[in-house]
């Protein structure tokens, strides 16, 4: 009896000792976890226990220099620029990372009265719609004068709780410096702002202070997007922009506002050997891109006399595509009559608006 009950304690014994093993093979050991937090934790991007990253709205009337702006902090060429109002149309991220910060700038439309045209209305409420959500704003203002249209943003920006910078671009352009303490206390009087920095865009004047004063207001957070990362846009976008700005650098006033650009085939081939020839061909991206105007007339100013200046533009356009993507590309444009589309809402929706 004795001995069937050892037998038995014994045969329990080892179910526990097996079950142990079982559960201690199953179940990673402190070490174990302490290897594989390790393994997560290397692959992961370290910042500073300071560092900042936000939202930063620039905002401001028409053609007063935020695209310029932003290109100029960001070192790069990403939002286009052009001497006509309204040139920027949709919202573009550009962004700055450094040691200390990430800013994520919001590109805005000019923000302007007349709502001649759906487009306009369209472009109004996709700038006013950049202030949600955003951690600071860049108000920028011409250093010349103060225009309707600046009132106009300024009250946007009073129906909100935001933290607002006030720049003052084009300050080279004074020809006397301190013409502009006066300005600064004009506008330090209309607007309870938390900096106001003037700077000079074109000429990258002052943006490393402005830069320290965006740094100052952002909250302490991890980066937003990648730091290797310039803009949130993809190069298809990109590339329909940079036609559209070629198009109206060359046209100027005879094509104001009445032109669009779609991309219809984005295509990257990988370097590889001609099935026809043998010889070895590079790696090249195919861009197939409609511009669209709304009248015949425009179409012929478009094209050129003999098609000089689609063709211009094509190489302009094509030039900037390869430095930007960096890569060579392959560029076929073609020019058509849509009538009426900056006003229809079903035509601005199709074509990305």
């Amino acid at each position: 009896m004795t001995e069937n009950t050892d037998k038995l304690d014994n045969q329990n014994t080892a179910d526990v000792n097996s079950a142990q093993t079982n559960a201690n093979n199953a179940l990673p050991n402190e070490q174990d976890n302490a290897a594989i937090d390790a393994f997560f934790a290397s692959s992961a991007p370290k910042s500073p226990a300071n560092f900042k990253a936000g939202y930063v709205a620039i905002v401001g009337r028409p053609n007063v220099g935020k695209s310029t702006l932003m290109n100029h902090l960001l070192g790069q060429k990403l939002s286009i620029t052009s001497r006509k109002p309204q040139t920027t149309r949709h919202r573009i991220h550009g962004i700055l990372s450094n040691d200390e910060m990430q800013a994520v700038f919001v590109d805005t439309p000019g923000i302007h009265r007349n709502e001649v045209r759906a487009i306009n209305e369209r472009m109004n409420k996709a700038a006013v719609s950049a202030l949600v959500d955003v951690d600071l704003v860049l108000f920028v203002v011409d250093s010349d004068q103060w225009r309707d249209d600046d009132l106009l943003t300024l009250q946007k920006l009073g129906d909100t709780d935001l933290t607002v910078v006030l720049v003052i671009n084009k300050a080279d352009t004074l020809k006397d410096k301190g013409a502009i303490l006066p300005l600064i206390e004009t506008f330090n009087d209309s607007f309870d702002f938390a900096d106001i920095v003037p700077v000079s865009a074109l000429k990258s004047q002052n943006l490393d202070r402005l830069q320290e004063v965006i740094a100052s207001h952002l909250p302490i957070a991890d980066p937003i997007y990648d730091t290797e990362q310039i803009t949130d846009r993809s190069e298809r976008f990109l590339a329909s922009e940079i036609v559209r700005e070629k198009i109206m650098r060359s046209a100027g006033d005879e094509v104001p506002y009445d032109l669009t650009v779609q991309i219809d085939e984005f295509k990257d081939e990988p370097a590889h050997k001609d099935p026809k020839t043998g010889r070895p061909r590079k790696a090249c991206t195919f861009i197939d891109a409609t511009i669209y105007v709304e009248r015949d007339g425009q179409k012929a100013i478009v094209i050129g006399e003999k098609g000089q200046r689609i063709k211009q533009v094509g190489i302009d356009a094509r030039q900037d595509m390869e430095q930007l993507f960096g890569k060579k590309v392959m560029l076929t444009l073609w020019v058509k009559v849509k009538r009426g589309w900056s006003d229809d809402e079903r035509a601005l929706t199709s074509l990305g608006y």
